[in-house]
C-alpha cells in the first residue's frame, strides 16, 4: 500500500526530490501521522516539517487539515503557502 508525496517549492529543493513512493504502515491513517513519519527521516525533513512551520498539504489536489485520513492510492502535495502581489 502506497501513496504518492509531491514535494512542492521550496521543499522540493530542500528535500531533493519532487516526488516519491511512500509506504504506508498500519500507523500512518492521517496527514499528521504522514508528517511525523517523515520528520523522524531527520535532517532537512525534520526541519522543514517541525511544528510552527508555514506549509500546507494536499490530499488528492484538495487542500486538507492534519486530522484528514490518507488511504493507498492518494497523492498528498506538501507545499509552503503562496503568496501573490
Amino acid at each position: 500500500m502506497t501513496i504518492q508525496l509531491v514535494f512542492l517549492a521550496r521543499l522540493r529543493e530542500r528535500f531533493g526530490v519532487s516526488r516519491e513512493a511512500f509506504a504506508l504502515t498500519a500507523d500512518i491513517d492521517t496527514v499528521a501521522a504522514l508528517l511525523a513519519a517523515l520528520r523522524k527521516r531527520g535532517g532537512a525533513f525534520a526541519e522543514e516539517l517541525a511544528e510552527g512551520r508555514a506549509f500546507r498539504v494536499a490530499v488528492n489536489q484538495d487542500v486538507v487539515t492534519f486530522d484528514h485520513p490518507v488511504h493507498a492510492g492518494d497523492e498528498v502535495a506538501i507545499f509552503p503557502p503562496v503568496t501573490g502581489g
